[in-house]
Parts: C-alpha cells; sequence; structure tokens
C-alpha cells in the first residue's frame, strides 16, 4: 500500500503561524461525500493530516475552528417558560377570553374564579412537565466519554497514545479503536484486524457487521452505512481493533444529521381532540349570550341588564374545570407510571396520546427478539438432523477464541457455545487458529484429534458460499446445497456451513490457502432469541384493541419466523422496494392489512407511520436509534427505552426503563385510565351544564324575574366543579382499558345532546313543582332560587353516580371517590339555602312538600337517566 502523506497541520498547512502562505494546503473538510470515495492517500492529503496524526498545535486550532466533537445541544425549558407556553392551551384561552368579559360587564367574582382555575390549571400542567424534563436530565449520557488517538507535541516528534475526551477530538485526528470502544466520531478506517462493529443505533441490524480499509472506495451505492471503510458516532467496537482518521465531528457527524434533519412533528392525538372539542364548545359559548340577550330583550323588555347573567349561562356551559381535570388527571397517571412502572412521560398530553393508539410500530430487534442469535439445530448435507456438525462448529468457535486471542466471542460463536457442553470442545487440542476474516468470511481452526498423533484436523466455518467454495464438490452438489441453504434461510434463519479437512501433522504455520479441498459437514442455523416477555406483552397489546406493525431492517423471512414464533399473525410482507412502488394513498391502505415491513430504511419506516396516521390511525413507535428518528417524530408518540442513544431519548414523548413491550402495555393503560376519566368528566358536565342552559333560558322567558341570579349561578358551578375533581382520581372499569380513547365530537355532541335535554326536562319538572307550590313571584323569588340550586346540585349528583364510564353494577359497588364527591354535593344542595349564606345570596328556606314533590322528580329523572344509559351502551356495542 503506498504510504500517506506526512503533512500533520502545524507546517504546510492552514494552521501553521510560521508557514508560508504559499505552503499553505486546503483546510479540512467535514461530512463530505469524499470521506468515503477518495482514496486513502488523497483523503488524509485533503484533511491535511497521516498516519501520525495531528501535532497539539494544530489539533488546537482546528478545535477552535470547528468546535467541540458534542451533539447539538439539548436545553431544559424553565419553568417560568413552560408556564407560559400553557397558556396557549385551548381550553385555558377559552377560559381567559370569558373571564376578560365578565371583568368588561363588572362581573368581579366571576372573573375572579375563572382566572384562578386558569392559573391553577397552568401551574399544575407546567410543573408536571418540568419534573419529567428533569427525569429525563437524569437520564442523558455522553456518547461516549473518551478515546485513545495519536498526537505528537511538535511536527517531527514521535506519536503517541493519549487519552482524551470525545469533545477534544477534531477532523484528522488519527484514533485507535478495540473491542468496547463506542466510536467517538465518524472515521474512516487506515488499517484494521478482524474489525466488527455493531451499529444497530445507525441501521437497526442486530448482528455486528464487518468493517476493513478500502484503499480506492467505489462512490457509495446501497446506502453510507455499508460502505466497509466507515465506521460511525454510535456505533460500537464488537470485535477486532482498527486506526482510523477522523472525518466528521460533532453537529456534522452522520449521527447528528439524522436528528437534525427531522422538522417539526405534525399535531398529535391530544392536539387533534383539543382542537375538535375547543370548537365546539366555543361555538355554544358564543351562540348562549346573543340567544339570552335577545330573549330578554323580546319577552321581558330587559336590556343590557341582562348581560351578567348573560356571561354567567356562558359560564354555566364551559367546563372551566376541564384544564384543572385534564392537567391533574395526566400529571397523577405520569406520576404514577413513574413510580410503579419507570416510565417518563416527558409531556403530559403524551399520556391521553398513549391512551389513544390503536397501532403500534416498532422494530423487531431488542424488542421481540434479544440482541443475540440462538441455535435452532444443525443438519447435514441432506437436511437431516446432525449433532456431528454442531460439534465441528462449537470446536472452531472455542478454539478460534482461545487460539486467535480474542478478547470476547463473536455472538454467533457464543450462541454454539451455549449449545454444547464445554467439556465438548475442549476434548481437543488445539493447535493454531486463523480469526474471521471480513474479505475470506471464514473462521477456521486446527486442532488435533484424541489419539491421532501425526494427523490435524482442519475447521472451518463460515458465509455459506465462502465455505462451499472451498470444499471438493461437483458443480450439481454445490448448487444443491446452495438451494437447500436459501430455503433455510427463507423461513427467518442464519446459516453457517461447517467443512473439515484433515491434513498430516506440521511445525509451520497454518495459511488461508490450506483452507482448500474441504469436505462439506453441513450447516448451522441460528435464529433471534425472543425477548422473554413479548409474547405474552403481544397478547395482552392484543386484548387493549391495539394492532401491531413490525417496521425492520432485516429479510422478510426473519420478520415472519418472529411474529410466527410469538403467536402473532404475519400475513403478506411488504419489503422496501414493495413500498416504493405504491403511492401514499396506496401505501394507506395496504399498511393497514400488512404486518412485517422487510429492507426498511429510516425513511421507508416514516412513511409507513405516516400511512398509517394518513388513514386514520393513532400511532406509537418504538425505537432506540438514530435510524429510527424519523418514524419517530411521524408517529403520534414516540416511545424509546432509557438506554437509546441521546439524541431518541430527547426526542421521544415517553421513554421506558427498559426495552420491554409490557412497560408500554402498562403505559398505554395508564394513558386510557386518564382519557377515560377526561372523557367521563366532559360528557357529563357538559350534558348536565347543557340541559341548565336550556332550562334557564325557557324559565327566562317564562318566568318575570331572572331563574337564578348570576351570583347563584357562579356558585353553584364551584361546588359542582369541586366535586368534579374526583374524576381525576376515579378508577375506570376494565372495559373502558379494552379499547382506544379519543375525544371525537360527533359523537360527544350526541351524548351531550340526549343527555342534556333529557337534564333539562327534569330541570323544567322542577319548574313546573315549584309553581305548584306558589313560589313564582314576589317574596317567593328567593325560594324559586333556593329551589331550582337544590334542583341542580341534586340532579348534577345523580349524573355523576349514574353515569359515570357506564360502570357495571359489580363494579359499582366498589368504594369511589365519585360517590363521594356526589353524596357531599347533594348534601350541600339541600343545606346550603338553611345556612346563614343562603339569605346573603338571595335562598330562602323551602317547605317539606317541595322535597317531597323533588324526591318523585329525582326518581323518575334516575329511572330515565339508567335507560337512557342502557340505549347508549347497546349502540356502542353494535356500532
Amino acid at each position: 500500500m503506498t504510504s500517506a502523506p506526512e503533512t500533520d497541520g502545524a507546517r504546510g498547512t492552514p494552521y501553521g503561524r510560521d508557514a508560508p502562505a504559499v505552503e499553505r494546503g486546503p483546510a479540512p473538510v467535514e461530512a463530505s461525500p469524499l470521506a468515503e470515495a477518495l482514496p486513502t492517500m488523497q483523503l488524509l492529503r485533503h484533511l491535511d493530516t497521516g498516519p501520525r496524526g495531528l501535532t497539539e498545535r494544530a489539533a488546537e486550532e482546528r478545535l477552535a475552528r470547528f468546535g467541540e466533537n458534542t451533539l447539538p445541544e439539548w436545553h431544559t425549558a424553565s419553568w417560568p417558560r413552560r408556564f407560559v407556553r400553557s397558556l396557549r392551551d385551548p381550553f385555558t384561552a377559552v377560559l381567559f377570553c370569558l373571564a376578560l368579559v365578565s371583568a368588561t360587564v363588572t362581573a368581579w367574582g366571576t372573573a375572579g374564579v375563572i382566572l384562578t382555575l386558569v392559573v391553577v390549571s397552568c401551574v399544575l400542567r407546567s410543573s408536571g412537565e418540568y419534573r419529567a424534563d428533569r427525569s429525563m436530565a437524569a437520564l442523558r449520557e455522553l456518547v461516549a466519554t473518551t478515546a485513545t488517538v495519536l498526537r505528537r507535541t511538535e511536527r517531527d516528534a514521535p506519536a503517541r497514545d493519549r487519552e482524551i475526551p470525545v469533545g477534544l477530538l477534531v477532523p484528522g485526528d488519527v484514533v485507535r479503536l478495540g473491542p468496547g470502544d463506542l466510536v467517538p466520531a465518524d472515521v474512516r478506517l487506515l488499517k484494521a484486524t478482524g474489525l466488527t462493529v455493531h451499529q444497530a443505533a445507525l441501521t437497526g441490524e442486530s448482528a455486528p457487521v464487518a468493517r476493513h480499509p478500502v484503499d480506492a472506495p467505489e462512490p457509495p451505492g446501497a446506502g453510507v452505512f455499508d460502505q466497509p471503510q466507515m465506521c460511525f458516532q454510535g456505533s460500537s467496537v464488537a470485535s477486532g481493533s482498527a486506526t482510523a482518521v477522523v472525518v466528521a465531528t460533532g453537529p456534522r457527524t452522520r449521527f447528528a444529521t439524522a436528528h437534525g434533519g427531522t422538522g417539526r412533528r405534525a399535531a398529535s392525538a391530544f392536539d387533534r381532540s383539543v382542537h375538535r372539542v375547543s370548537w365546539l364548545l366555543v361555538r355554544f359559548m358564543l351562540l348562549t349570550p346573543p340567544l339570552v340577550l335577545m330573549a330578554g330583550a323580546a319577552l321581558r323588555g330587559r336590556g343590557l341588564e341582562t348581560l351578567p347573567f348573560a356571561v354567567a349561562v356562558a359560564v354555566g356551559l364551559t367546563p372551566e374545570m376541564l384544564p384543572v381535570i385534564v392537567t391533574t388527571c395526566l400529571a397523577r397517571g405520569a406520576s404514577l407510571l413513574a413510580r410503579d412502572h419507570g416510565v417518563i412521560v416527558k409531556r403530559l398530553p403524551a399520556l391521553h396520546d398513549l391512551g389513544a393508539i390503536d397501532v403500534l410500530c416498532l422494530d423487531k430487534t431488542g424488542t421481540l427478539t434479544q440482541d443475540r442469535p440462538v441455535l435452532h439445530r444443525a443438519l447435514d448435507a441432506d437436511g437431516r438432523d446432525a449433532p456431528e456438525v454442531l460439534r465441528w462448529a462449537a470446536v472452531n468457535s472455542w478454539w478460534t477464541l482461545h487460539l486467535a486471542d480474542l478478547p470476547v466471542p463473536d455472538a454467533l460463536d457464543e450462541a454454539l457455545l451455549d449449545a454444547v457442553d464445554e467439556s465438548v470442545p475442549t476434548s481437543y487440542d488445539g493447535v493454531a487458529a486463523l480469526p474471521f476474516d471480513p474479505v475470506r468470511r471464514l473462521a477456521t481452526a486446527v486442532v488435533r484429534s484424541p489419539g491421532r498423533l501425526g494427523v490435524h484436523t482442519i475447521v472451518v466455518k463460515g458465509a455459506v458460499e465462502d465455505v462451499l467454495q472451498r470444499c471438493a464438490l461437483p458443480d450439481e452438489e454445490r448448487d444443491r446445497l446452495r438451494a437447500l441453504a436459501a430455503r433455510e434461510t427463507a423461513g427467518g434463519l442464519r446459516l453457517l456451513a461447517v467443512a473439515t479437512a484433515e491434513r498430516p501433522a506440521r511445525h509451520r504455520d497454518w495459511t488461508p490457502a490450506d483452507e482448500r479441498g474441504l469436505d462439506f459437514r453441513g450447516f448451522v442455523a441460528l435464529r433471534d432469541a425472543l425477548a422473554p416477555t413479548a409474547a405474552d406483552a403481544l397478547a395482552g397489546l392484543t386484548r387493549h384493541g391495539l394492532a401491531v406493525k413490525v417496521l425492520t431492517g432485516d429479510h422478510p423471512g426473519t420478520g415472519v419466523r418472529v411474529c410466527r414464533d410469538l403467536g402473532l399473525a404475519p400475513g403478506a410482507v411488504l419489503t422496501a422496494d414493495d413500498i416504493d412502488a405504491l403511492t401514499d394513498a396506496e401505501l394507506a391502505g395496504a399498511a393497514r392489512r400488512t404486518t412485517v415491513f422487510a429492507r426498511c430504511t429510516p425513511a421507508h419506516k416514516a412513511r409507513v407511520v405516516a400511512a398509517l396516521r394518513a388513514g386514520g390511525h393513532t400511532t406509537g413507535f418504538l425505537g432506540d436509534g438514530v435510524n429510527d428518528l424519523p418514524a419517530l417524530h411521524a408517529a403520534d408518540v414516540g416511545i424509546c427505552p432509557r438506554d437509546a442513544v441521546d439524541v431518541v431519548r430527547d426526542s421521544a414523548d415517553a421513554v421506558l426503563a427498559e426495552k420491554d413491550l409490557t412497560a408500554i402495555d402498562h403505559a398505554i393503560s395508564a394513558g386510557r385510565h386518564s382519557s377515560g376519566n377526561i372523557a367521563t368528566y366532559l360528557r357529563i358536565t357538559l350534558s348536565s351544564n347543557l340541559g341548565n342552559v336550556i332550562a334557564m333560558l325557557a324559565a327566562g322567558l317564562l318566568l318575570p324575574f331572572l331563574p337564578m341570579l348570576p351570583a347563584q349561578v357562579l356558585v353553584q358551578n364551584l361546588f359542582f366543579d369541586a366535586a368534579q375533581l374526583a374524576f381525576a382520581y376515579d378508577r375506570p372499569p376494565r372495559s373502558a382499558l379494552r379499547r382506544p380513547t379519543e375525544l371525537l365530537p360527533r359523537a360527544l355532541l350526541r351524548f351531550i345532546t340526549g343527555f342534556g335535554l333529557l337534564n333539562a326536562v327534569a330541570d323544567l319538572a322542577t319548574f313546573a313543582v315549584l309553581a305548584l307550590a306558589g313560589h313564582t313571584a314576589g317574596s317567593g323569588e328567593a325560594a324559586f332560587h333556593a329551589g331550582w340550586f337544590t334542583e341542580n346540585l341534586l340532579t348534577q349528583a345523580l349524573v355523576m353516580v349514574l353515569l359515570r364510564t357506564g360502570r357495571s353494577a359489580a363494579e359499582g359497588r366498589a368504594p369511589s371517590p365519585v360517590r363521594w364527591a356526589a353524596a357531599a354535593l347533594a348534601a350541600i344542595g339541600v343545606l346550603f339555602p338553611l345556612t346563614p349564606l343562603g339569605p346573603a345570596l338571595d335562598m330562602a328556606a323551602l317547605p317539606p312538600a317541595y322535597y317531597l314533590l323533588l324526591t318523585a322528580v329525582l326518581t323518575l329523572y334516575a329511572l330515565a337517566l339508567l335507560a337512557a344509559r342502557a340505549r347508549h351502551e347497546r349502540s356502542l356495542r353494535n356500532g
């Protein structure tokens, strides 16, 4: 190989202060296709470096120019900033506008209460998200801490190995890599011995890939991560050693570029639900005050004096506790999830999105399978089970490991050694070993069999094609064995071929030239080890109504086998080529029917997730590598384990303690728990409020006075709102966890309209009771106000109990905070007018006859509620 140039960045470079200008070379270039395409010598000249590395002076000047070798900084938003952001919530904005209107008409009490609710909601939300951010900050780790680099004090001084912080690496540095090292930057290999790297964080591949220097590579074709001469930040050395030159650092690495180009995420399921429901409420609220004003002016000659009452009615229609309830539900759910299952929800609305997921997309490696292979079977040339083949394969693995001074066994060798007793390979005496070479794609051990003096046995194990080429076989037999291997690999297995040969004992070295004229023994087939909890977790996700999609970069057969082993029907498989051939609309339909997507690049994964969302699904994506970032951003909810790469943890919405589907099952349950309570609150509150508004409008048209004073409406709402806090601590039934939860405006509108009209009928029946009792005029106004105040709180208490998530009778017997809150609300409704505070709010005591008539009205109302609820549940089951 031609020697590399000896320029060093001190003289003949743009960094040598004392060098003449004419001697200065070009500035080093980072993250360019030249790093992969140039011959080695030209690349070193382009980077203005050499095999002995840089001088300290040159390294310092390059550090000042290019900056530290760190990823783009991630900042935790401060608590005040989060508080300001929470004010932009649509529900909060609606309440804030109502507070301004109330203040405009000098309804200071109403305005004060609403603003208090806004502040409480924003404090709860910003505090919960700030705590999640602090937990995430504790999980952040550097990609690597130190690196071994060649540096010189002066141009002519000898190069020495130095251990320096990774952040101080610069382009042109020459680094050494060994087993277990994290690749500290994007590097081009100069020398390598048996080098294999794990790059699952970049590509999703579970098996280590071979890397070796190429002096004059071809331009990138299949993909930059497939270039054998390149190693990238985010990967780690599995075996072997290497010397490499740094070509890109910091934000210019492929690792950082993949994170930076993901763009802004689309609106999540929570954002969409909030938007829909907010506009529904806004329409109601904008319509109510004009109706009240026009009706009062037309029928009773009242003018702007009814404006405070109109605002109070609008406030009565609004679920002003919604921001507090939503934030409390989500914050409590996120806290319990972190405490009990180690799942950190970084963004509180993401907990709602977890509950709304109906499609979960994930990679196979490390989720459904472990990051290691296991032996499936050993077979001979005829496809029959052959323990003898496994024995020879284990002998090869054992003595290659020990005689070649490999620090740790390869994952495939480890799987073979785990499958046999240790006494099997140690019964042979090791003579020599030729370790795996990425060019030969073979590993060879030379052993002495017990009792066979003067004879050595060569045991060769490696890639099927490379072993078959070295076997003494007729072409027909070799073709037959290739077809047998193809059938096995199509079933998702990874095959290694095994061959042996006997040679006379000798003292001279064994070389690859001796790997000829071999006797074919058979194949060893390996498969990915299944994750211990994967099968049970998939069954749990299925019970929760989730469809699981497997997006993998592996062979289609591998994905199909894993699905079948876990009891997941794989169906037809879509490969990357199939995806490329489909339009977005066609892919949306195909993605709904497909379970396994194979040979996927990061762009394919993101496109599949986007197609599922376009088809109306709420999607979650579980990933841990840089290759997963586009899909993570395309999903409604991005999920990653805590040992994911740094940029993925920053981008994810939820972080798992471990890469375990069981934790996702718990997170989805917690999300549906919180979302179910929010939906129950909305249904009950809006239906009750709508009924009250309709009744007040009707009564206002029939009565010569206001049916309720603005202050009475406000106090009634405060009591009802306080009771509704119990929904944040409710326990929904198991049936509420069986399907995704999402706030759909049409379904919500049908519910609140139906039950709101029923509530309005009960209110108007109470009006009739009060009319019969003679409390509709003169001094009876105070009694009328008290009677309607009591009836409203009692009917709201009934609604809280009877419409609470549609619980069955058996489940309803369990103690519940909602039942206690409803009982307290009913007691307040009965007792408040009798207290000294009653007359202060223009309410008088009621005669006993009223309570008897009211009991009859409430009994009929309860029966009607139960009948309407049963009909509603039947329509849900049939729909």
